[in-house]
């Protein structure tokens, strides 16, 4: 029997091949083999050697070295033209050359639904990704796979029985991995055969939630949503936010990893990813972020570096970038990720505002937000009667992960009424502070010292003392109540179509667990952000 080897093909977009699907800037060689399939090219990387770090840290005198090694084979398949690559070989392919979903449509059509190992989900609100392993082969349900909330990037099983004779398991996201006996004179006739199960749609029958999200593949409509994107980036607004558009298994990297930015002899390291990093990058190189364009932004790269600033992942701006938003026509909503845009199926937008929009609230009873910091307005409205900001508090148990029960702490139609205030409507920002409005509910109702450790939190930082024991009795009966306020300049009549769709996904979440299933009353509204804009800071 011949032995079964690891592969892990991409499949190019019909405009790319050989000759353009390579980064500019790559150092493969181009080198001759023997066993090539027909009309095949074969690049490989050879890296420098050095010595591992451990061992200097040793002090070993015995000569030691090692590099990495790579191939990458383009192999043309009728119209269409392959990618395999082998070793750390893959962030040279231009992101824009290869089908974004090859990997994953494919494995879903060729696996059998009901002996799944593994799935990796992004939640794009909160940038959340999470990598669910079952012990014996299941179905995609027993993965508790959320549709609603989350995207499907990755996922592996063992393949239908027709064909078990090229593959035992597949694993698909961007890429296809498999491992396969299939000799090299093979090769294209396998490829050709991935090709057809790609181009298949069945897997609909068997995955019929998979694709609430569709891509948008029409030119007039992604150049639209690319100017709306820029516009954002150019007013640095907190809707951007730049991830890594991967899975990182820092368990078994041997490098400790920080982020950087093309070029990577000129970038510092930076501990984590964020795009106010990013904008540091830009104003340290001399470069204005109103410049940028979409087409800069896929030149230039986030680098995962090493601390000999080694480059061990790279991929494009463009392709880190997260971001949802509307466009005037249609009113249809679609976000960015990994450099694809996504339009979600209307009548699930439709259906998050039905849901939401009862429980808005106008919140009369807050005043208006004149700072910058929302700590500086929860401690204002705390001065105030019946008010007690309890900002940086915490009623976990001792020793444990703190939990914040809320900002500002009323009564409210007599209920324990628990305002969490955030200032922004980025989608991250706000999916924590509804999830941290479920967590406090959730402790205070199921932990018995809970409620004790909320009403000395609320003696110590009550302002009038004679007040105190009216402001603690709901919390005595456990009649609590949730207010999300968020300060924000956009009009409150919008309601739910304020939020960004993964925060209304987040949100609806959270009321339901509140409302539905711990009985709590919740609403959310808005603040009118009445501060004037910041100054900008000179440069140091």
């Amino acid at each position: 029997m011949a032995p079964s080897r690891p592969f892990s093909i991409y499949l190019l977009k019909p405009q790319f091949n050989a000759t353009n699907a390579l980064d500019t800037e790559h150092s493969l060689k181009q080198v001759a083999a023997d066993n090539l399939p027909a009309g095949a090219t074969l690049l490989v990387h050879d890296g420098a050697r050095h010595s591992p770090w451990w061992k200097e840290y040793f002090g070993v005198r015995r000569e030691l070295s090692q590099s990495s090694k790579g191939a990458l084979v383009f192999l043309p398949v009728g119209e269409r033209d392959f990618a395999l690559c082998f070793g750390h070989v893959s962030h040279n392919l231009k992101d824009e050359a290869y089908e974004y979903d090859f990997g994953i449509r494919t494995t879903l059509n060729c696996a059998d639904p009901h002996k799944l190992k593994n799935t990796d989900t992004l939640e794009p609100g909160s940038a959340r990704r999470r990598r669910t392993q079952h012990a014996i082969e299941t179905a995609l349900t027993d993965f508790d796979f959320d549709a609603d909330s989350a995207v499907l990037k990755s996922i592996t099983g063992k393949v239908k029985d027709e064909h078990a004779d090229i593959v035992r398991n597949a694993t698909g996201a961007s890429n296809l991995r498999i491992t396969t006996p299939v000799p090299p004179d093979e090769l294209t006739k396998l490829c050709a055969r991935l090709l057809e199960l790609y181009e298949d749609d069945s897997y609909l029958t068997s995955f019929p939630d998979v694709q609430k999200i569709t891509p948008v593949r029409e030119p007039g409509q992604i150049t639209a949503l690319n100017e709306a994107l820029m516009a954002e980036i150019h007013a640095q607004s907190d809707s951007v936010r730049l991830a890594v558009p991967d899975m990182v298994d820092y368990e078994h990297d041997n490098d400790s990893l920080y982020a950087g930015f093309s070029e990577a002899r000129r970038s510092l390291l930076y501990a984590d990813v964020s795009i106010e990093h990013y904008y540091q990058h830009l104003a340290g190189a001399n470069l204005r972020v109103n410049d940028l364009t979409v087409e800069r932004l896929k030149a230039q790269r986030l680098l995962l570096m090493n601390d000999r600033g080694e480059v061990r992942r790279s991929y494009s701006i463009f392709k880190s970038l997260l971001f949802d938003t509307t466009l005037a026509k249609g009113g249809a909503t679609y976000y960015l990720n990994e450099g694809n845009w996504y339009e979600v199926d209307r009548s699930y937008v439709e259906s998050l505002q039905s849901r939401l929009d009862p429980y808005w609230s106008d919140l009369r009873f807050l005043d208006d937000c004149p700072h910058h910091l929302e700590g500086d307005y929860n401690a204002a409205v705390g001065t105030k009667a019946g008010f007690v900001c309890l900002d940086k508090t915490n009623v976990s148990p001792k020793g444990q992960t703190g939990i914040e029960p809320c900002d500002i702490y009323t009564i409210n139609n007599g209920r324990a009424t628990l305002i969490h205030v955030k200032i922004s409507t980025g989608s991250s920002l706000l999916s924590h502070l509804f999830n941290q409005g479920a967590n406090a509910v959730e402790l205070l109702k199921s932990e018995d010292d809970a409620p004790e450790r909320l009403i000395s939190r609320i003696r110590e930082r009550a302002n009038d003392k004679s007040d105190v024991e009216s402001l603690v009795s709901a919390v005595r009966t456990g009649n609590y109540e949730v207010v999300f306020a968020i300060i924000t300049g956009k009009d409150p009549t919008r309601k739910s179509l304020n939020l960004p769709l993964f925060s209304r996904i987040s949100l609806a979440r959270n009321v339901k667990a509140l409302d539905r299933v711990m009985n709590v009353p919740v609403s959310f509204g808005f603040i009118k952000h009445t501060a004037p804009p910041k100054p900008p800071k000179p440069k140091t």
